[in-house]
């Protein structure tokens, strides 16, 4: 079986920026993860998916 799945993410931040839109950018330019396979999945794709902010 292959399929697509979403996980979500909580982040507690604490920032210099004046806005929230400005820290949010800067974690999804600079984040990372690891997701690794295990026994009966393999992990075939992994991507950020942009966080999308109104002005």
């Amino acid at each position: 079986m292959e399929d697509t799945i979403f996980l979500l993410v909580r982040v507690t931040i604490q920032s210099s920026h004046k806005t929230v839109h400005d820290a949010i950018t800067e974690i999804q330019q600079k984040a990372t993860c690891t997701i690794s396979d295990t026994k009966k999945v393999k992990v075939k794709k992994l991507e950020f998916m942009d966080y999308k902010l109104k002005s």
